[in-house]
């Protein structure tokens, strides 16, 4: 996943670029609101960090500009706590609003709910994923591979789902128990192995190469 950070304090696109990077999220940082948006048009995020406070163009007009062609979520930021700054960058289009100083547990858990409303929205215009030889309808939650349907239970469904979302890059085993189990699962610590091992049995049984693999001391990827 690709986050554009636009934001003209060197000191917060520094924390954020390392706290974000850390979590495993791919960072692009513009210190100015025309960087920003000459960027977000280059490398196409998926979820836009704008401060509203800049120099020259501020976050305000970025944030309309963005609108005018893009439904990449934005989350602003801003040293300011008034009631109208907030409303004025929701009207612009902005998808939340999240006033300095912040937790990095906050900033995180709304990237987290911003994403996950993102890909539903992108599942609907998409019903279909394909990777490969494999596809994943996410109407009947249903796998195919070889013109043969294959039923998934539903932890099974969102775990490929995640794989069919991020092909080819390498997921990490907390990451993949975070948007799939949760931060509070407390079950057996092999789970995942588990899951993984029938996901496979499942995806391999009508023949075909392996498509999830294991990366020894990392994760998992699709490829």
């Amino acid at each position: 996943m690709k986050i554009l950070v636009i934001d003209d304090d060197r000191k917060i696109t520094a924390l954020l670029n390392r706290w974000l990077t850390f979590e495993g999220y791919m960072v692009e940082i513009a210190d100015s609101g025309e960087e920003g948006l000459a960027l977000a048009a280059e490398v196409k995020p998926d979820l836009i960090i704008l401060d509203v406070l800049m120099p020259g163009l501020n976050g305000w007009e970025v944030c309309r500009q963005l609108r005018a062609g893009s439904d990449v979520p934005i989350l602003m930021l801003t040293a300011r706590d008034e009631v109208s700054d907030r409303v004025k960058g929701l009207d612009l289009g902005a998808d939340d609003y999240l006033v300095k100083p912040f937790a990095l547990e906050e900033l995180l858990a709304r990237i987290r709910s911003l994403l996950r409303r993102q890909k539903t929205v992108e599942a609907a215009k998409q019903p279909v994923l394909s990777y490969a030889d494999l596809k994943l309808d996410t109407g009947s939650r249903e796998a195919e591979r070889f013109g043969q349907v294959i039923p998934l239970t539903t932890k099974e469904y969102e775990l490929l789902l995640l794989f069919m979302e991020n092909p080819r890059q390498v997921l990490t085993r907390d990451l993949i128990m975070e948007r799939v189990w949760g931060y509070d699962y407390s079950g057996e610590s092999n789970v995942l192995e588990v899951y993984i091992g029938a996901l496979r049995q499942k995806l391999e049984q009508f023949g075909g190469e392996r498509l999830i693999h294991t990366v020894r001391g990392v994760g998992y990827v699709l490829k």
